[in-house]
């Protein structure tokens, strides 16, 4: 049924389909694709010709292949990378907080190191909504928060529950800021992750709350990926370190995001 179900697709629409696929399954195949989209091999070369200059995979000899770069890699690993300038972020992002605000915590390396900040804040009461299970071991003996997790699907590469009964649950509340991680960040496009659920999920955090705010290391900046969380007109706020490009802040604070460099 895959092959009736995405015909007739437009063309930006099926080489986004492409790129999914792409990532989802790490490979595929110039017959596979023509079978699925209802079109030619020689439109489907045409498509990976077009999506590998644009970076977004690596052809091979009958198919094409993900880029390495676009791996999804495990927590374990993202949390040693580039640490000192996420514990920078998370003490800014944390001085943000004030007395009885409820704030959301989106999964991610950086969210985690702002939930130690939180443990040390002088506040009497605060609610964190979360459903990143690391974040949530955090702050879970912390008398001053109010830790809230809706359910969902557990992701086991990003140790959070997703999903739509995450989405469900998210819809029946409201947040005074949303803090978000990323796997990308073009400042003419907006923020991106390789995991469509997870940007689905975002999406619907952005939705309940009055503020967004990015908490993301320099080496996000001027990297795009598959699913867009945000657009750069949603973004209120980047909190990112000192190496960010001058280019990439100029112009996210053209377009209105107040940009944090610390």
């Amino acid at each position: 049924m895959k092959e009736i179900e995405e015909t007739g697709l437009l063309i930006e629409e099926r080489r986004r389909r492409i790129i999914d696929l792409v990532r989802s399954q790490g490979r595929v195949t110039v017959e596979s694709l023509a079978a699925r989209f209802g079109i030619s091999q020689v439109t489907v070369r045409a498509d990976l010709s077009t999506l590998e200059s644009a970076g977004e995979l690596t052809r091979t000899h009958g198919g094409a292949l993900r880029r390495a770069e676009d791996v999804d890699q495990p927590l374990d690993v993202k949390q040693l990378q580039h640490h000192a300038e996420k514990v920078r972020i998370a003490t800014a992002a944390a001085a943000l907080i004030r007395e009885g605000e409820t704030v959301i915590l989106d999964s991610g390396t950086t969210t985690v190191e702002l939930a130690r900040c939180i443990r040390k804040l002088d506040l009497r009461s605060i609610n964190v909504i979360t459903g990143a299970l690391n974040v949530a071991s955090v702050l879970i003996d912390v008398p001053s928060v109010r830790l809230i997790m809706p359910g969902g699907i557990l992701r086991r590469e990003s140790n959070s529950l997703t999903g739509p009964i995450a989405e469900a649950s998210l819809a029946k509340l409201q947040a005074d800021r949303v803090y978000l991680g990323a796997d990308g960040i073009d400042p003419e496009i907006g923020v991106m992750t390789p995991h469509l659920p997870e940007a689905e999920l975002n999406a619907q955090m952005i939705r309940i709350s009055r503020e967004v705010v990015v908490v993301a290391d320099s080496s996000k900046l001027m990297r795009r990926n598959v699913s867009l969380i945000a657009k750069v007109q949603e973004l209120d706020m980047l909190i990112t370190d000192r190496a960010a490009p001058p280019a990439a802040v100029e112009e996210l604070r053209r377009r209105g995001v107040d940009v944090r460099l610390v």
